[in-house]
C-alpha cells in the first residue's frame, strides 16, 4: 500500500492522477471542440485550445451528408440484437460450466476460450466463407452472428466467474423443495445476477457498435451499412478529409453508448467488481 500521509506523497499522487486524467480525457475534449470550430480555425498550423468562433455547421453537415440516421438505426438494430442474443447464450453456458459437473466440461470451456488467442481479423478469414455459404453475406443477420462468435467466449467466462460465487446451498435447498433446474435458475439465480447480465450486455453492445472491420467486410449495401463504415466512407477518403464533420458525427454516434452507460453504470460497476453475493 502507498503511504500518503506526507504532503509530498499526496502532491505526487495528485500529480500522477491529473496526468492520467489528461491523457485519458484530452482526446474527448479535442473531439468536442473540433466539432464546434470553423474550418479556418480547425486547419490552422498552430491549433487553438478552444473554439474562438463556435459554429454548428459541422453538425448540419453530419445530418445532411450520407445516411447518418439510417446508419445509426442499423447499428442499433445489429448491436442490440447481437448483444441480446450473446447475453442469452452466454448466461446459460456460464451457468452450466459453473454449477453442473459432466464429462468434458473443462475441455469444452478451454476450447471455447482458446478462440480469444486468435486476432479477430484472423477469425474473419474463417468466418467469411461460412457466412457466404450460408447466404448471409451483406445481411444484418450475418453481421450479428459474426459479432456473437467473437464476444461469446469472454461473455461466457464472465458469467462463469459470477455464477461460481452464487452459494450452492441456495440451489440445493431449492432442489430439495422439488424445484426444477430451469425454475431454480430463473427465479433464484437470475434475479441476483442482474449486474452480470448488464455487464455482459454492455460489453457485447460496445464491441458490436465500435466494430469497423467486420462491418466493412460483410456489408456492402449502402442501406445496410452501420455507423463505423458509414462515417469512414463519408468523411475520410483519398480526395479530402472533412475532420469537422467527422467529429460532429462522432459525437452523435457516441451518444447511444454514453446514454446507455449513464443509465446502467450502477449495475455495470457491480458486475465488474462483483466479489460476493448477498
Amino acid at each position: 500500500m502507498f503511504d500518503l500521509s506526507s504532503r509530498a506523497a499526496k502532491l505526487a499522487f495528485g500529480g500522477v492522477a491529473i496526468a492520467i486524467a489528461v491523457f485519458l480525457f484530452f482526446p474527448i475534449y479535442w473531439l468536442v471542440i473540433s466539432a464546434f470550430k470553423p474550418n479556418a480555425e480547425l486547419y490552422r498550423i498552430v491549433p487553438t485550445l478552444y473554439p474562438h468562433d463556435p459554429v454548428l455547421t459541422h453538425f448540419a453537415t453530419a445530418f445532411g451528408r450520407g445516411n447518418l440516421m439510417q446508419q445509426l438505426r442499423n447499428s442499433l438494430t445489429v448491436s442490440g440484437s447481437a448483444a441480446a442474443l450473446n447475453t442469452l447464450l452466454a448466461i446459460y453456458a456460464g451457468y452450466s460450466f459453473a454449477k453442473f459437473r459432466y464429462g468434458g466440461r473443462r475441455l469444452v470451456m478451454i476450447f471455447l476460450l482458446s478462440a480469444q488467442v486468435f486476432p479477430f481479423g484472423l477469425l474473419l478469414i474463417s468466418l467469411y466463407p461460412i457466412v457466404t455459404d450460408l447466404g448471409l453475406i451483406d445481411t444484418r443477420i450475418g453481421l450479428m452472428l459474426s459479432y456473437i462468435v467473437f464476444a461469446l467466449p469472454v461473455s461466457t467466462y464472465m458469467f462463469y466467474s459470477y455464477f461460481t460465487q452464487v452459494p450452492s446451498e441456495m440451489i440445493e435447498a431449492a432442489r430439495a423443495d422439488g424445484a426444477g433446474e430451469l425454475r431454480i435458475f430463473h427465479t433464484i439465480v437470475l434475479p441476483v445476477s442482474i449486474p452480470a447480465v448488464v455487464t455482459v450486455f454492455l460489453y457485447g453492445f460496445m464491441w458490436s457498435w465500435n466494430d469497423l472491420l467486420y462491418a466493412m467486410t460483410l456489408i456492402v449495401s449502402e442501406d445496410k451499412r452501420t455507423i463505423g463504415p458509414g462515417m469512414l466512407l463519408a468523411y475520410l477518403n483519398e480526395v479530402n478529409s472533412d475532420w469537422g464533420g467527422a467529429m460532429a458525427a462522432s459525437i452523435v454516434a457516441s451518444a447511444p453508448i454514453v446514454i446507455a452507460f449513464a443509465f446502467l453504470q450502477r449495475w455495470f460497476i457491480q458486475g465488474v467488481t462483483a466479489g460476493s453475493v448477498k
